[in-house]
């Protein structure tokens, strides 16, 4: 069975703890303010790492989106007072690349209408829109996004992203091969569109070559 990739949302009240066990994740602040491994994160702010950690939230509570690469039979929702935790989304990996491997988390934001033109990926990974809206074209369907909805790209089937007219922005994870890291995974499939702007901006949380095997 392929390694599942898991997006799960933690709703965390005032000064909640949790313990978290060893597994490549990210953990990305929608709200408020934790303490996690001699660090503080705030809003739009993101952790990235393999081992355990035990996390904290401020006094004002946090929520969390909270990625973690496992086993198929695995289940990470966090048990604990004060914590309200639950899975918003799960993939097994079919499509992961051979070799060495990269955990990415970044944002992806749009101005009002912007777009990304089809295009593909050089590995799986889990979105989740932050805010705006999008419609999402790949598998011969399209389906649109508001705030919270999240999605699953393979990798190399292609995708086209619209953007509402607002302004939009979600948070994703993917599991790249190592020759990408600090590098763009996207190729854009239609000559036409390789030498078009491109209005989409990217900022990058976590780019963490992964030491921890991982079963295909």
């Amino acid at each position: 069975m392929p390694p599942v990739l898991r997006l799960y949302e933690d709703v965390l009240a005032n000064e909640a703890e949790a313990s978290l066990p060893p597994l490549p994740r990210m953990i990305f602040v929608v709200h408020g303010s934790i303490a996690i491994a001699d660090r503080s994160l705030r809003d739009n702010e993101a952790f990235g790492g393999e081992g355990a950690v035990r996390l904290r939230a401020g006094s004002g509570g946090a929520t969390l989106w909270r990625w973690e690469l496992g086993a198929g039979n695995g289940c990470g929702a966090v048990v604990a007072p004060g914590i309200a935790s639950r899975e918003r989304l799960s993939a097994p990996l079919e499509t992961l690349p051979e070799g060495a491997l990269v955990l990415r988390g970044d944002s992806v934001a749009f101005p009002p209408g912007g777009c990304a033109y089809r295009h593909r990926h050089q590995g799986p990974g889990i979105r989740c829109l932050i805010e705006g809206g999008i419609r999402i074209d790949t598998h011969g369907c399209s389906i649109s996004y508001g705030p919270g909805g999240a999605w699953y790209e393979s990798g190399p089937e292609p995708v086209f992203a619209q953007a509402a007219d607002r302004p939009t922005r979600f948070i994703r994870v993917m599991i790249l091969p190592l020759a990408y890291l600090g590098k763009s995974s996207v190729e854009y499939l239609d000559e036409e569109d390789k030498a078009k702007p491109k209005t989409q901006q990217y900022k990058i949380f976590v780019d963490m070559p992964l030491t921890a095997e991982v079963t295909r």
